[in-house]
């Protein structure tokens, strides 16, 4: 049984200049399709990742499973009780006049659930003496885990985490992925996380989903997409992650940008940068079949 399901959805931002100016100037109204028919399910106790570029679409899927924005088609199915989400930056998600002991029992009173704002701040590796202070008085990995333990307050079934280690240092971003594994392991948790860095989510991944320009491109498992990459995006991203392990093998950055979405290519969107593109691929969007979505892999090209 899933606990979440994503069935072709999708969603439009109106983009329009304001009406008085498309008037005058009888210019149409403008939409940016920010995700386009992403489908996905997830089940309890897994992490799934998802990965990209900025501005390729993953933030905005997990705010339209957050309900922060309502899909423009497609269907969202969640079988849980609760989701909560934990937030990019730490230095802004947290309200600087209010002490931590109200930061972390505000989803407490609203559930009225029980005020246990002392264990949670002992779960993660904080001081129950620490719900006096306020935000300032914390470091950045600190103030992550205020975030953690607010959105643990809440009881969730599913925790949507995201880029939840990219504003704080390298030392202090692996401290905050074990708390999170041992919370996990510990309470059964299930992570939606949303991430551009590779070498995060090769550590804490079930399932990866590479996305390009509002789709997915490919899923697979992550031992499986680190160890066999099968869509040329997919390869480029990996091909652009540090060789922490000294091989020797060269690095290449990414290749080319990303196309502007008002404005996306005909045909596969990854088209303009991709070295086995042919005329099928910038006539015909790939149809996303056995885990990927691509001309060259379903013709054996590559």
């Amino acid at each position: 049984m899933h606990l979440l399901k994503l069935e072709s959805v999708s969603r439009d931002f109106d983009v329009s200049r304001p009406w008085l100016n498309r008037v005058i100037e009888r210019q149409p109204r403008r939409l940016l399709r920010a995700v386009d028919h992403v489908s996905f399910a997830l089940s309890k106790g897994e992490t799934l990742a998802l990965v990209g570029e900025s501005g390729c679409g993953k933030s905005t899927v997990a705010r339209l499973i957050a309900r922060l924005y309502a899909p423009t088609e497609g269907v969202i199915e969640f079988r849980g009780r609760r989701l909560q989400m934990i937030f990019q930056d730490p230095y802004a998600s947290l309200n600087p006049r209010w002490r931590v002991r109200r930061i972390i029992a505000e989803p407490i009173q609203i559930l009225k659930t029980k005020d246990r704002v002392a264990e949670l701040l002992t779960q993660v590796g904080l001081s129950p003496d620490d719900a006096e202070r306020y935000p300032h008085e914390f470091s950045g990995g600190q103030r992550q885990r205020i975030s953690i333990a607010r959105a643990l307050a809440g009881e969730p079934d599913l925790l949507i985490c995201d880029e939840p280690t990219s504003a704080l240092d390298v030392s202090v971003q692996a401290q905050i992925l074990n708390l999170m594994a041992e919370l996990q392991e510990r309470l059964g948790l299930t992570y939606l996380f949303i991430s551009h860095n590779l070498a995060v989510v090769s550590l804490v991944a079930d399932r990866v989903g590479v996305m390009y320009l509002g789709r997915i491109v490919e899923l697979a498992s992550a031992s499986e997409l680190f160890a066999r990459p099968r869509h040329p995006y997919t390869r480029m991203l990996l091909d652009a992650v540090p060789d922490l392990g000294m091989s020797g093998k060269p690095r290449t950055p990414v290749a080319g940008e990303v196309p502007n979405p008002l404005a996306p290519p005909a045909g596969c969107p990854f088209h303009p940068r991709c070295p086995h593109a042919n005329p099928r691929c910038q006539a015909e969007v790939p149809r996303f079949t056995d885990g990927v979505a691509c001309h060259a892999v379903e013709e054996g090209r590559i």
